[in-house]
């Protein structure tokens, strides 16, 4: 589990096509030395496995699932990925409760300046629109953030100065795509709805 707080924004260092899987080697500040091989990572918002370290760096390989799935089919040498360690008991829960389970890859539309912050919209692939609500939690690329404004399939999230300088959101532009999770108790609600 994870709190959509980015705590390291690493560097992809190498790809390569495993027997089995895409493996990605990340560039980190992290002391990996604190990395159990095993222990789960958040890279954009999909929770990766460490599958390998070396000081400075770490690996994950992840399936044809995920890259089908994801942007992550997208990465290449020198791409920045946000990262966040997995919450422990007792963490602060700075932004929301997030699984790393991307729901959906979005597209953004627009961003614009206002004032110091930056509005970004975003549209997202139905039907998954449908569990999106203005004032709700939504993770964009690993990042925990509140939709301001929801317009069928588009919604639109305010972007503070200090979200766009320490996350890979400051690249945002049109037509980028972005890993979504929506809000856990939406997805459950949701479940719900159409079992009942």
């Amino acid at each position: 589990m994870f709190t959509g707080i980015v705590t390291d924004v690493g560097r992809v260092r190498a790809v390569a096509q495993t027997n089995r899987d895409m493996r990605f080697e990340i560039e980190t500040a992290y002391d990996v030395d604190t990395l159990d091989i095993g222990a789960s990572v958040s890279h954009a918002g999909c929770c990766l496995t460490i599958v390998d370290k070396a000081p400075g760096w770490f690996a994950v390989e992840v399936s044809n699932e995920t890259l089908s799935l994801t942007t992550l089919s997208d990465w290449q040498v020198g791409r920045r990925v946000n990262l966040e360690r997995a919450a422990r008991v007792g963490d602060e829960l700075g932004g929301h409760i997030v699984s790393g389970h991307v729901d959906g890859v979005g597209e953004v539309i627009s961003v614009a300046s206002e004032g110091g912050s930056h509005r970004v919209d975003i549209r997202v692939p139905r039907p998954l629109h449908r569990l999106v609500a203005a004032k709700g939690s939504i993770t964009v690329d690993g990042v925990s953030l509140t939709v301001n404004t929801i317009d069928d399939d588009v919604f639109g999230v305010n972007l503070i100065p200090h979200t766009w300088d320490v996350t890979t959101l400051g690249g945002l532009a049109v037509g980028i795509r972005v890993n979504l999770e929506i809000d856990m108790l939406a997805r459950y609600l949701a479940r719900w709805r159409e079992t009942a």
